[in-house]
């Protein structure tokens, strides 16, 4: 591999918006290292970018155990000199009512929303800080800029993604490091089929979530590589942004109706 070409890390890379940033940055000529916890998903990724030249590796990745996330990013710094980007995108859903969580699950979605996050960023960063460049992307959500009952644990997770994030942009302007959280909203990914539904039945909010308008993992991805080159901190398809924006703000009735609604849709569909 050329000395000059730029390297990436990409973790939850195998599917959905990790999968798509993959694709794109290959794209643009960047060696990927696709990091997840699925290692058939990961590999055939891996098999499939690489069918006529060698773009990419697939590592197998837990971000929950900091050591493996440490060795993970800085064995890639040291064998190709540089680590151009990280994407911390590995992530999980999970909707209920706050009442029915136990511990263990607030456990496991902050483990890998939130520490896998702090994870990668805490190794990238200063790596990325001594090299005097880089940039680093952590995958929060649109749930991460305003309120989303029947899902607070998630949102709890993303809130502190986008606040971690948003902060950091500022302290590494510095270091010549650039900070960026991408907020996805309605995106077609697996993520919804994979969600743990706590006494929900999840066919009824996948019904919900299909009337959106989705956006392809693929777009969301061409989004979020332009937004980077312009060191966009939020990165969020601005017609969702803007919405949130003035119906959180400015119509607050509305947005009261709204966040009832999805409370009053959801505890419809309890199955206990």
């Amino acid at each position: 591999m050329e000395e000059t070409r730029k390297v990436a890390i990409v973790t939850g890379g195998a599917s959905g918006i990790g999968k798509a940033i993959c694709y794109e940055l290959v794209a643009q000529q960047v060696f990927v290292i696709i990091c997840d916890i699925d290692d058939e998903k990961g590999s055939a990724l891996e098999q499939e970018i690489n069918q006529n030249v060698i773009h990419s590796r697939f590592i197998h990745l837990n971000v929950t155990d900091h050591k493996d996330v440490e060795a993970i990013i800085t064995g890639t710094y040291e064998e190709f000199g540089r680590l151009d980007y990280l994407f911390n995108n590995a992530g999980i859903a999970m909707y209920g009512e706050l009442y029915d969580m136990s511990m263990e699950e607030w456990q496991d979605i902050v483990n890998v929303n939130l520490w896998g996050v702090i994870h990668g960023t805490q190794v990238g960063y200063k790596i990325m800080k001594e090299q005097g460049f880089g940039h680093i992307v952590n995958t929060a959500s649109a749930a991460g800029l305003g309120p989303s009952p029947i899902s607070a644990a998630y949102s709890t997770t993303k809130h502190a993604v986008v606040g971690l994030t948003t902060s950091l942009h500022y302290e590494a302007e510095e270091f010549g490091v650039k900070i960026s959280t991408l907020c996805p909203a309605f995106v077609d990914t697996p993520i919804f089929d994979s969600a743990k539904a706590i006494n929900i039945d999840k066919s009824i909010i996948r019904q919900q979530v299909s009337k959106q308008k989705m956006m392809t993992p693929e777009q969301l991805a061409k989004i979020t590589l332009k937004s980077i080159h312009k060191n966009t901190p939020i990165i969020c398809p601005m017609p969702m942004r803007k919405t949130m924006d003035i119906v959180f703000t400015i119509f607050p009735k509305l947005h009261k109706q709204l966040m009832r609604m999805v409370c009053k849709v959801s505890r419809n569909a309890r199955v206990s």
